[in-house]
């Protein structure tokens, strides 16, 4: 059995079954891209839920695993050479899944990078962008009286559905045929804007039908259903 004592954030979330890959989440958009690519993959995990109400992520515990203080979070206690890994960030840990299963990223270098590109564009723009709209349309933002930060946000979020558009115009998928960590890393920042933000009137997703499809197609996956709800919210 695999021990993963060495690891502080284990006394704070004691595993039950150490052997399995532990997830440290919430569903959030960035934290269903890996319960997603988990539920996807067949991968036996653990998870456990981290309680951002309640400054879980603020802990010295949590805070040895991601200083940053954010979810998710993962320890694979069989990493590379057969060691335990923690790592964070929702794209690293994306691209690490994948790598290891052999899946959802192809192997081509050429498509690799091409594959990539959009999960970092995912990572720096449209959940940066699409946070925003949430903070200034359905959270503390939208009292504010001045609506030109909100203006702001929201124009750079339609100019970025149009990126999507344009790209998913002739294909299923951001890749074409094959599904990828590309389309987990964007769909869960998608879903939450027009569903739980209530962003879509404002943003004009109606004007992307394109983008609302290809949202169609991946809802529509086993996995990512399961995924989406992944730990279970307090």
């Amino acid at each position: 059995m695999a021990d993963l004592s060495a690891f502080p954030v284990t006394r704070q979330f004691p595993p039950q079954h150490p052997d399995r890959l532990q997830l440290y989440s919430l569903p959030t958009p960035n934290g269903v891209k890996v319960s997603i690519l988990l539920e996807e993959l067949g991968l036996p995990y653990e998870v456990h839920l981290v309680d951002i109400s309640k400054d879980e992520t603020w802990t010295p515990e949590f805070l040895s695993l991601n200083p940053n203080g954010k979810i998710p979070a993962i320890i694979d206690p069989d990493g590379p050479g057969g060691k335990p890994l923690p790592l964070f960030e929702s794209g690293a840990i994306l691209v690490y899944l994948a790598e290891k299963a052999g899946r959802f990223l192809p192997t081509d270098p050429a498509a690799r990078y091409e594959t990539l590109q959009w999960v970092f564009f995912q990572m720096a723009a449209i959940g940066p962008m699409f946070g925003q709209v949430g903070f200034f349309h359905k959270y503390a933002g939208r009292e504010f009286e001045d609506k030109r930060p909100r203006d702001r946000y929201v124009a750079e979020s339609r100019r970025l559905l149009g990126v999507l558009e344009g790209r998913l115009k002739d294909r299923a998928w951001i890749m074409g045929d094959d599904y990828t960590i590309a389309d987990i890393a964007i769909l869960g920042w998608v879903r939450n804007l027009v569903e739980h933000y209530g962003a879509g009137e404002l943003v004009g997703y109606a004007d992307f039908p394109h983008v609302a499809a290809w949202l169609a197609r991946g809802l529509a996956r086993p996995a990512v259903q399961r995924g989406l709800n992944i730990p279970a919210r307090p």
